[in-house]
């Protein structure tokens, strides 16, 4: 007999156990999660003092990513899997600025972002947006729900921002990538960022054994030539894949580089 109560998502928040999108949002200023969040979050700063830096970081490259797609690349479709709790300039946002008519189709299976959800379906006019709680390893699903609101025989920016990360296996992890990329259009793109071991990252060894053994869900580092390869078949637009702050930015040069890589890339 199936138990309505289990699909709630009030009853899957599980708030004595520090979760990875709430202490992400801690970490970039945000307010909702609890204090188990803040103190595995300080604790891992303690040991990793750039996570911060990190974590801002990726945020700022999605915005940058976004606004690339939505004006350069002329993207009007955006599929952001795994995308956290709702913050400021969330995908749509940075999209629907610069095109009205943008569509944004947000996928999480976190439950406490399910209840923010309402808040990341804000649109304009012209535009949509959507919400599907599915999981990333589902990727034919995710397709399946997405395309009530994307029309996947035009171009769709698939967003995959700090979410393969937590894909253990890294075939598993490149089954994802290459199942999406087989539902895209020529035209289409993918959009990552993933924590690295590299680009001064080392210290970040020990703060990732205490986060799998204090919080969930479980993470992995992976090198660039990893990271790279799950683009393989792509064309990775300039830059190529880089530190998050050294794509499309001023004086790269003289930006603080961060352990996380990042990169877009076009299906031919």
């Amino acid at each position: 007999m199936s138990d309505d109560r289990a699909q709630q998502p009030g009853d899957r928040i599980a708030a004595h156990i520090a979760h990875n999108a709430r202490v992400w949002n801690y970490w970039l200023g945000g307010k909702d999660h609890y204090e188990v969040d803040e103190q595995v979050g300080d604790m891992v700063t303690s040991m990793y003092p750039s996570i911060g830096e990190v974590a801002r970081a990726d945020r700022d490259f999605l915005g940058r990513a976004v606004g690339f797609l939505a004006g350069e690349a002329g993207i009007r479709q955006f599929l952001d899997i795994g995308t956290g709790l709702p913050t400021a300039n969330n995908t749509h946002e940075v999209a629907q600025r610069i095109a009205p008519d943008a569509r944004i189709v947000y996928v999480d299976n976190d439950p406490i972002v399910l209840t923010h959800a309402r808040a990341l379906l804000t649109s304009s006019g012209e535009g949509a947006t959507s919400y599907v709680d599915a999981d990333a390893r589902d990727p034919r699903a995710i397709v399946k729900a997405a395309s009530e609101t994307l029309d996947f025989e035009q171009p769709v920016a698939v967003m995959l921002l700090g979410i393969l990360n937590f894909v253990l296996d890294t075939e598993e992890a490149t089954s994802i990538v290459r199942s999406l990329v087989e539902a895209l259009p020529s035209g289409s793109y993918v959009v990552l960022t993933h924590p690295t071991l590299e680009l001064g990252g080392e210290g970040n060894e020990a703060a990732m054994k205490f986060w799998n053994e204090n919080a969930t869900p479980p993470i992995t580092a992976r090198t660039g030539a990893e990271i790279a390869a799950f683009l393989d078949g792509l064309e990775i637009i300039e830059p190529g894949l880089v530190s998050c702050t050294r794509w499309r930015t001023a004086g790269t040069e003289e930006r603080l580089l961060v352990a996380q890589y990042a990169g877009v890339a076009r299906k031919p």
